[in-house]
């Protein structure tokens, strides 16, 4: 069941890269990355108010900014600047950026499990974005990357910094600091760097976009992350690992029923099996496990 509802934040962050092209393909990066964090996290607080202490804020600060301020800044450049189903599939590639932080940060030696399905990941995924077969923007790649950099430091950071401090404090105000940061950013960005990529604003924002803006803030971010953080308090990463597939499959969904992206059998093909060796160190590894709760019952 736990890992039933692990599927629902996974789904709806897969969801951003097509609302965002097909609500709002034209508006700065930055921009969208304060919209969906700030007054998500601003909910949060009103919804539970929590306030750090002086010792906890530099660990809070550092998970805001990477965690949010970058990573949402990557986000939406890979979603304005891939194609959706694309952007989504690529983030499956975050266990081979994993394995080798761990291993050429942490010296850890991986599984051969693991080593060979991060290796089948690179495989499919160079076959993937073949620039032959996909049209690739190479901002929107160096995002993709950089996106897959910030979840593994990230959430390095966020199992060291949740130790100390209370999860709901660590959740609301990382999207503050982070949305009050790309706040900042956009606002200096408009008034003195790209004042052009904002002369949307003086126009009215239609009705599609507002429905956008509020999938982003609510559902996308303030409720898929407390689902996400209660749901890693009751049950094992490797438990949550199987609900991510929900993600890719959220981005290949949207981008058809959205935007209408199509592509070829063999490259739908290429996208299930990147998901499946996304999952199948994880799920080998929950397989023994049981295994061997079952075998000292009996």
């Amino acid at each position: 069941m736990n890992i039933l509802l692990a599927m629902i934040p996974a789904f709806l962050w897969g969801t951003t890269y097509a609302v965002t092209k097909y609500a709002t393909p034209e508006w700065p990066p930055i921009l969208l990355g304060a919209i969906r964090a700030l007054p998500a996290g601003l909910l949060l607080l009103l919804f539970k108010p929590s306030w750090p202490t002086a010792k906890q804020w530099p660990g809070i600060f550092l998970i805001g900014t990477i965690n949010i301020a970058l990573f949402f800044s990557f986000i939406f450049v890979m979603a304005i600047n891939l194609p959706a189903a694309i952007a989504g599939v690529g983030m499956v590639s975050v266990p081979v950026v994993a394995l080798l932080y761990a291993w050429l940060v942490k010296r850890q030696q991986p599984a051969l499990v693991q080593g060979f399905c991060a290796l089948a990941l690179v495989v499919l995924a160079w076959r993937l974005f073949d620039p032959q077969h996909v049209a690739l923007n190479v901002l929107g790649v160096l995002a993709l990357i950089g996106a897959l950099l910030t979840i593994v430091i990230g959430s390095t950071l966020v199992k060291k910094v949740t130790a100390k401090v209370h999860w709901w404090t660590v959740l609301t105000w990382q999207l503050i600091i982070g949305g009050s940061l790309l706040a900042i950013a956009a606002m200096v960005q408009a008034f003195y760097f790209a004042p052009q990529q904002y002369q949307f604003l003086t126009a009215s924002i239609n009705t599609t976009q507002w429905l956008a803006l509020f999938w982003l803030v609510v559902p996308n971010t303030a409720l898929a992350y407390i689902l996400y953080v209660w749901l890693l308090g009751r049950m094992s990463v490797v438990e949550f690992t199987f609900g991510t597939i929900a993600n890719p499959i959220a981005g290949i969904l949207c981008a058809g029923l959205l935007i209408n992206e199509q592509y070829a059998s063999w490259q739908y093909a290429i996208m299930l099996l990147m998901i499946v060796f996304s999952v199948l160190p994880q799920g080998l590894d929950l397989i023994k496990r049981r295994m061997m709760i079952q075998k000292a019952r009996n």
